[in-house]
């Protein structure tokens, strides 16, 4: 369950009657939008049908068979979330914003690179500088998956951007090749490895372009800075970083 802090209040009338429940606005979203595909008891802040949730006011027993065939809560919720409206405040809308907002900023780092400057990544100020030259707001009430489309067509005007991935090779000497090749291992995708017979392991990664300076941190963290790096981008151009 989540706290009354975090949860809107999703609200049907019907039958004459009103029927409220208290749930996570993003699960609010994704039950609206035959999205959601987690557990319903994790997402709500109580396995409860209100008529005032604001009051801990219940419907009649009656009311809930004749409007929706059963007494059971878990039952009744999504249909509410489903056919009735979701209701936030002006501060609950602000903290959604702010907090997509911040999700927003996250993805786009971690995804985007300046193609201007040999595909480096953009730090999140820049991004979030650059987003606040722009028309574009968060919609508070939409996915953030949903929005970044739109978002990057607002920055390209402002500075130059792109989603990209980048594939990155990577030789970890012997005296640290058991552990630094499973923390490394686990930053993307492992395109190929393979075990070196003095002891030391290469493994070939590819990752979202935006985290190039957080795969670096790793490598270099795990193996005090003796790893070696290439940045494959094909066959013919490798360049190096170490």
């Amino acid at each position: 369950m989540i706290s009354l802090d975090e949860a809107v209040t999703a609200r049907l009338e019907s039958h004459g009657q009103r029927f409220e429940v208290l749930v996570d606005p993003d699960a609010a979203l994704a039950i609206k939008r035959d999205d959601f595909d987690g557990e319903l008891e994790d997402v709500i802040a109580a396995e409860d049908v209100f008529e005032d949730a604001s009051r801990g006011d219940r419907p009649p027993e009656n009311m809930l068979e004749e409007v929706f065939d059963t007494t059971d809560p878990m039952a009744i919720i999504p249909e509410v979330i489903k056919r009735g409206e979701i209701q936030i405040t002006a501060d609950q809308r602000r903290e959604m914003q702010e907090q997509k907002h911040k999700q927003l900023i996250q993805r786009i780092t971690r995804n985007a690179v300046n193609p201007q400057m040999d595909d480096a990544p953009h730090p999140p100020e820049r991004i979030e500088s650059a987003l606040e030259e722009t028309d574009f707001r968060v919609d508070p009430m939409e996915p953030v998956e949903a929005q970044v489309d739109d978002a990057l067509d607002a920055l390209r005007p402002v500075i130059p951007i792109r989603f990209d991935e980048v594939t990155v090779a990577v030789q970890v000497p012997a005296d640290y090749a058991g552990s630094a090749q499973a923390q490394i291992r686990q930053f993307g995708d492992l395109e190929r490895e393979e075990w070196q017979s003095d002891g030391s392991w290469v493994g070939v990664m590819t990752f979202p372009a935006g985290l190039q300076n957080d795969f670096y941190d790793v490598v270099n963290e795990h193996t005090s800075g003796e790893a070696e790096t290439q940045i494959i981008k094909d066959e013919d151009d490798i360049s190096t970083r170490g």
